[in-house]
């Protein structure tokens, strides 16, 4: 369970009432503690004047300790009118990190006509530093913390503080070469280093499969997952070696994994894996996929990075299935279906859906059966999805995202699959086709839109909805 440690920022401004500035902390931090894996570090009395930030002193003491404390990302609050310039030093010096702001709601006037916070007023002051410093911020309102839209707020910013610790500096593995025929999965990585620290990371084929076949025949892992595999999934078309061939095969792109700390991989999968290594590896990538490892096929690095961006997003909760935008729905409207080979990962099969491990639903019968088992094939639970795609040109980056429903069928198909309705196909399609995003994607289950539209701003990637 993936912990997020945010930095509290409780501003307050002279001569505001300090007792209204110090029940509203309170308030807010009774919130914060009761939002599972939250982890909120804020000044307390020992460090500043009742725990607030309020001045350049304050301020410093706080950049100091935040940084020992290693957060993840800042909140920035109101508590009165918020002196904008103390509060503006903690963003300058986190900058790299997500800043979230809100201001609290007003105490009534007193009956001598008083004001207690004017924090409607200061939170403009504060927003209008970051906007001068080209700092990008989440504005959580003017709320009362115990409001449950600024506690979905704050779920949400977990979201985009975690896609953003996830993606800047990622290294990513890439597992031979792209398929010849598809410049499709080509990537920048001078851009990607440059933009976000990250590092793709080249194996050849031959050295996953010199890992695999060296692996002892008795291995713990190795009986392990060929144990777990056989519990999980309809294995009756495979034979013992196949079987052990794909239990190899996942215990030598977890080795790989872990030597090169990869957070997600780009695999080649349905050509060269299945002529050298005489499987498919599909059912291994969803797999690897549930695991926490992000798999996509055919090499597509910026596949691999958009399941990562939605995987932390979910704060590494839920799995996503990297798919093709493959065709619209015959009868049904604005219905399109989502699928790929047998990659998905187990976990997102329907109710009573047993992955079927099989053949390559294309190239099994041109192949051979048997030179292409290895493929999980079964129909993925209904609900609300987030599908996305990350995109770059001439080193600029550009993530697509919208929203739609996988819908139960009865219908059969071969591969990974899901029938999506959206709110409209043709506008969705034709976005794609003049944003220049291609024909792959990526969803996953849930509503994570405005999580990841926040994280890319954040990182200077811009955002395209449908």
């Amino acid at each position: 369970m993936e912990k997020i440690r945010l930095g509290f920022v409780p501003a307050h401004r002279v001569p505001f009432n300090e007792d209204w500035a110090a029940q509203m902390r309170k308030r807010c931090l009774k919130v914060f503690a009761k939002i599972p894996d939250l982890e909120i570090v804020v000044p307390d009395e020992s460090l500043t004047d009742r725990g607030f930030v309020r001045n350049d002193a304050e301020a410093d003491k706080v950049i100091r300790f935040f940084r020992k404390q290693e957060i993840q990302g800042l909140i920035i609050g109101a508590m009165t009118f918020g002196d904008e310039v103390a509060a503006l030093a903690v963003a300058q010096a986190f900058r790299e990190k997500p800043v979230f702001l809100f201001g609290t709601k007003e105490a009534e006037i007193t009956p001598e006509g008083l004001r207690s916070s004017d924090s409607f007023c200061g939170t403009l002051s504060i927003s209008s530093g970051l906007h001068r410093r080209e700092i990008p911020f989440v504005f959580g309102g003017i709320v009362f913390p115990e409001e449950k839209k600024f506690q979905q707020s704050v779920l949400d910013f977990m979201g985009t503080c975690s896609v953003v610790n996830g993606f800047i500096g990622a290294n990513i593995g890439l597992v031979g070469p792209r398929p010849e025929r598809f410049e499709t999965c080509m990537c920048n990585e001078d851009a990607m280093i440059r933009l976000f620290r990250q590092r793709v990371v080249p194996t050849g084929l031959v050295d996953i499969m010199q890992r695999a076949a060296g692996i002892k025949k008795n291995a713990p892992e190795l009986t392990k997952i060929a144990k777990d595999m056989k519990a999980q999934a309809n294995l009756s078309a495979l034979n013992a070696q196949t079987i052990d061939k794909l239990a190899r095969l996942e215990v030598a792109l977890q080795q790989f994994v872990a030597e090169k700390g990869l957070a997600a991989v780009g695999i080649q999968c349905w050509t060269a894996i299945q002529e050298v290594y005489g499987l498919s590896p599909c059912y291994v990538m969803g797999r690897l996929t549930d695991s926490g490892v992000m798999a996509s096929c055919e090499v597509d690095i910026y596949g691999a990075l958009t399941m990562l961006i939605q995987y932390r997003a979910s704060l590494s909760k839920v799995a996503p299935h990297f798919i093709d935008w493959t065709i619209q729905h015959q009868k049904l409207v604005d219905t399109l279906l989502a699928w790929h080979c047998g990659n998905a990962p187990p976990s997102l099969a329907c109710k009573g859906c047993k992955p079927d491990v099989s053949y390559h639903s294309i190239l099994g019968p041109s192949l051979g059966i048997d030179r292409s088992m290895g493929t999980g094939e079964f129909e993925l639970k209904p609900g609300v999805v987030t599908l996305c795609r990350l995109q770059e040109y001439k080193g600029k980056f550009k993530m697509l995202v919208t929203k739609g429903d996988i819908i139960e069928s009865k219908q059969v198909n071969r591969g990974s699959w899901s029938w999506v309705k959206v709110p409209d196909l043709d506008r969705l399609y034709t976005t794609l086709i003049n944003e220049g995003f291609v024909h792959h994607a990526s969803l996953i289950h849930g509503d994570y839109a405005q999580t990841i539209s926040d994280a890319c701003k954040t990182m200077g990637i811009e955002v395209v909805t449908v």
